[in-house]
Formats: structure tokens, C-alpha cells, sequence
């Protein structure tokens, strides 16, 4: 019988070490991600086309030059009023839909797929179709001036307010999906039994909702709250394809203008400093609102 060695068991034991495991993903993240984000940076202090040999560098005059442009300020500006805007409406669309989907409703699996199919349609296939359903000769005017509504048919795409209720009238159509997924989720881990009781005590649907439901899903409103903050600081596809910024910028967002500058203007140490100051933004609006969330759960406890 072969002698054991003091501690052969506890080498044998023993779990092999996680480099082997996380080594691709810290070599994909830090030879990809990071590299590009430093590069961007490196970029941001350029004067460069991205095609010429010549790069000039400027240091932060890129940056001075963005904190003066008003067109990124108003970008920003349809930034903010984009993420306030589709956020409420999302959480009131998900968080109703939700709430009724888990009733005792008529055809639900029919509902569920009929609210989560804009999800999966590709931008670029339906915003050929707003286009035509909001142009001077479109759909909806053709709709107006049959039911004799001829004062209220207009250009929409050409006002510029208009124009930008529009993109987030889209986004709010294409993205409410992902939104009642989450808090259908959510609702189903509301427990029945304070609901039952609630009813019991004589608590209406919106009581209900109000009190019970809706501080109970707050971490999923957190979570939403975050990924419609980063996702309007990067929205591109909805105004690009529908209004194309326009009109007169009125549409015009960070990504969009990253666009324009980079590849329309051919500024591309310019567009790489608005990306830097967009992931910088990105950061912030996260940051802020986790914080903002976990100091409301304490209060609350």
C-alpha cells in the first residue's frame, strides 16, 4: 500500500486556479473594450480626417470647442427630454400591461406576443414605414382629411417639435417590450396573498398597484431607469433612420452628431471627443441613479 504524504489530499483537493477561465474574457475586455475607449481618448486630442496621414495634435482644444458648439447642447437637451419622456411612458405602458397580463385576461399568450413582436423588427424595416405613415402625403393625413379633419393635416417631419415627439413615439412603440417582460417578472414575484388580502380589505386595482405592486418592483424600475438613461445617450438608429436629425437639428442627438462630425464632416478627433464626453455621461447617469435607487430601498426599510 503506497504511503500517503502529509497533505497529498488537500493538494489533490485543492481547486484549480481561475486564471485558465477568466483569462479570454480579461484578454477580449482589455485587448478590445479598453484599447478602444484609450484609443478614442488619444484621438479626441487630434485635428485628423481619419484618412489622411496628418494628424495634428490639438490637446483639448477638441473639447473647448464642444463645450461652445450649441448643437451639442442641443442634442443634449433632446437627450434628456428623450429619456424622461420614453422612460415614463415605458413604465406606465410595461407596468400596466404586466399587471393586466397576469389577471385572469382573455387570449394572454396572444397579448404577450402582439406587445413583445416590435422588439424583434429590425429599425431599419419599420422606419421606411413611419416615414410614409407621417410624411405631408401620408397615411395620417390622408386619414384626417377623410374624416374631414383637413385643419389638422401638416408636414409632420418638417416641424421640428413634431418631428421629435415622432422618434420618441417609435421608441417607445419598438422598446415597451423589453420594458413589461421585465416587470412581468417582477409582478410574479409579488406575493398573492398580501394581494388576496389587500382585495379583502376592500383595496381597488390601482390601490393595489400603487401600494403593493409598485414598491415592490422599484428594483426593476432602477434597472430600467438605468438602461433607458444609457440607451438614450447612445440613440442613433430611431432619429437617423426616420428624421435624419432633422429638421434643423431638431432631432439631432449624441449619436447622431457623432455621426455627422465623423463621417459627414470628416472631424473625427472632434466626434471622438463627444464620444468620450457620451461615455462619461453614460457613467454619470448610472452612477447617479443606482445611488438614487439604493438610498430610496433604505428609506423605505
Amino acid at each position: 500500500m503506497t504511503a500517503r504524504t502529509p497533505g497529498s489530499t488537500g493538494r489533490r483537493l485543492k481547486s484549480p486556479p481561475g486564471w485558465p477561465w477568466i483569462l479570454p474574457a480579461l484578454i477580449f475586455s482589455v485587448g478590445t473594450l479598453y484599447y478602444c475607449i484609450g484609443y478614442t481618448g488619444y484621438i479626441s486630442t487630434l485635428d485628423w480626417d481619419g484618412t489622411s496621414p496628418l494628424q495634428q495634435s490639438v490637446g483639448v482644444e477638441n473639447f473647448v470647442h464642444l463645450f461652445h458648439d450649441p448643437i451639442f447642447w442641443r442634442s443634449i437637451i433632446h437627450t434628456v427630454i428623450f429619456a424622461v419622456s420614453t422612460f415614463v411612458m415605458q413604465v406606465v405602458l410595461g407596468l400596466v400591461f404586466a399587471c393586466l397580463l397576469h389577471s385572469k385576461l382573455y387570449l394572454r399568450t396572444f397579448y404577450k406576443v402582439l406587445i413583445f413582436i416590435p422588439v424583434v423588427l429590425a429599425t431599419a424595416t419599420v422606419a421606411p414605414v413611419f416615414r410614409q405613415i407621417f410624411a405631408a402625403d401620408g397615411v395620417l393625413n390622408d386619414i384626417l382629411q377623410a374624416v374631414g379633419l383637413d385643419s389638422l393635416a401638416r408636414p409632420w417631419m418638417a416641424n421640428g417639435a413634431f418631428a421629435l415627439i415622432i422618434v420618441i413615439m417609435v421608441h417607445v412603440w419598438q422598446s415597451t417590450g423589453v420594458t413589461f417582460v421585465l416587470y412581468y417578472a417582477a409582478v410574479g414575484q409579488v406575493d398573492p396573498e398580501t394581494i388576496e388580502a389587500a382585495r379583502i380589505d376592500g383595496a381597488g386595482n390601482l390601490r393595489i398597484i400603487g401600494s403593493i405592486i409598485w414598491p415592490s418592483v422599484r428594483g426593476t424600475t432602477i434597472a430600467i431607469a438605468i438602461l433607458t438613461a444609457i440607451g438614450s445617450l447612445k440613440t442613433f438608429d430611431i432619429p437617423f433612420l426616420v428624421t435624419g436629425g432633422g429638421p434643423s437639428y431638431a432631432t439631432e442627438f449624441l449619436g447622431t452628431l457623432i455621426y455627422r462630425v465623423s463621417v459627414s464632416y470628416a472631424q473625427v478627433g472632434y466626434g471622438a471627443a463627444i464620444s468620450i464626453v457620451l461615455l462619461v455621461l453614460a457613467i454619470v447617469a448610472a452612477i447617479i441613479i443606482n445611488t438614487g435607487g439604493r438610498r430610496g430601498e433604505r428609506a423605505d426599510v
